[in-house]
């Protein structure tokens, strides 16, 4: 008569290893050292993931009609047809509230909130600089959306806000701290296309490069601290005037 014979399975040290059900566990904990034990990677730090702003002043103000402006159709495309003379216009209460809409993704707060916010740099000469302070905050609330599409608008009303009036530039050096963290993280966010066509090139869009126009407007037009206050938030950076 035959004998049934059951194979146990041995550890190392020849005694019967039991068959438990693996466990998932992090790592540097006491069930890490366990035989069966699966150990977790760390999680991702999350520095680029998006973080959605909440609902803006700017999108409240238009929902209730409170802006002087309309949406004009021509055969060049949209663009803000404008109740009064921008110049007229309370640069105080008006330009941090089209600032504040640059966090909008959707139509039409998006167009009207960058459309804006242009055309009044565009008309504002001296009354752009007493306001910079009420800039600040919605700068950096923008930046710190991590979406790349209002990262990039950000960018570009930074450049044009910095050449849109005399000392506008000198006057941004104080609060590098609060807008530069960002622009450090996202600064060699290139995309290498190897021998393909980068199209975001020809839109404005490859932030990397953007990153870098900015830094160098604000050297440019930022007086002589500009650099060593760049340079302190952004180590990589190397200045476009002194090479």
């Amino acid at each position: 008569m035959a004998t049934a014979v059951m194979s146990m399975k041995m550890d190392k040290y020849g005694r019967p290893q039991r068959h438990c059900k693996e466990v998932e566990t992090g790592g540097f904990s006491s069930q890490s050292m366990l035989g069966q034990a699966k150990v977790r990677g760390p999680p991702t730090a999350g520095a680029f993931k998006e973080r959605p702003a909440g609902p803006t002043q700017f999108r409240k103000f238009y929902d209730r009609g409170d802006f002087p402006i309309a949406l004009e159709h021509d055969t060049k495309g949209n663009k803000i047809a404008w109740k009064v003379e921008i110049e007229k216009l309370d640069y105080h209460h008006y330009l941090p509230l089209f600032f504040d809409g640059l966090c909008e993704t959707s139509h039409p707060y998006e167009f009207f909130s960058r459309q804006g916010v242009h055309d009044m740099l565009e008309h504002g000469g001296s009354k752009i600089l007493p306001v910079i302070p009420q800039l600040i905050i919605p700068i950096k609330n923008a930046l710190n959306t991590r979406n790349k599409k209002v990262i990039c608008t950000t960018l570009k009303v930074l450049q044009h806000l910095v050449r849109s009036a005399d000392m506008v530039g000198e006057a941004l050096v104080p609060y590098y701290r609060q807008i530069l963290p960002i622009l450090n993280i996202y600064k060699n966010n290139n995309v290498n296309s190897g021998d393909g066509i980068d199209y975001s090139q020809q839109k404005r869009e490859n932030i990397g490069d953007l990153i870098q126009e900015t830094l160098e407007a604000f050297e440019t037009h930022g007086g002589e601290d500009a650099f060593i206050n760049i340079k302190y938030m952004i180590p990589t950076y190397e200045s476009c005037l002194l090479n």
